[in-house]
C-alpha cells in the first residue's frame, strides 16, 4: 500500500517534499468514522514514513539491497484532521544518520497549515535473500 502520490522536491541526503492527495474513494473512510470521514492518524504516520524511507534510501549506497525497520515515533501531535480533499504536503528531514539508524523529522501541511508532525527512527537493513 503506497500512500505517497508524488516526490515534488529531494535534497539528497537531507530533506525530501512529497505529496498525498487524499480522496474519498479511499479504503480506510469506508470504516473510519463513516459520518465524518477523517484520515487515520497511523496513516499519516506512514505516509511520514514511507516519505522517510525514500529519502533515506536514495541516500545510501545500493538502495535496492537495502530495507528500512522504523523502530520509534516520538514527539507526534496531530493539529488539524485532514479531511478527503485535501492535499497533504509532507516535509521529511533526515536529522541524523550513523551506523546504519536514521533520525527524520516529519511535518505535514493541508494549505501550508501544519496538520500533523513527528520524530521518527529507523534502521538500514540488508534485504535477506539478496
Amino acid at each position: 500500500m503506497v500512500l505517497i502520490d508524488r516526490i515534488t522536491d529531494i535534497d539528497h541526503g537531507k530533506s525530501l517534499t512529497a505529496i498525498k492527495n487524499v480522496t474519498i474513494n479511499e479504503p480506510y473512510f469506508a470504516g473510519h468514522f463513516p459520518s465524518q470521514p477523517i484520515m487515520p492518524a497511523v496513516l499519516i504516520l506512514e505516509s511520514m514514513a514511507q516519505a522517510g524511507a525514500f529519502l533515506v534510501l536514495n541516500s545510501v549506497p545500493d538502495p535496492l539491497k537495502k530495507n528500512m525497520l522504523f523502530s520509534s515515533i516520538s514527539h507526534s501531535k496531530f493539529r488539524i484532521p485532514i479531511i478527503p480533499g485535501d492535499q497533504v504536503k509532507i516535509k521529511m528531514e533526515l536529522a541524523k544518520i550513523r551506523l546504519g539508524g536514521v533520525k527524520l523529522i516529519g511535518k505535514a501541511f493541508v494549505d501550508d497549515k501544519l496538520v500533523a508532525e513527528a520524530n521518527l527512527m529507523a534502521n538500514i537493513v540488508n534485504r535477506s535473500g539478496l
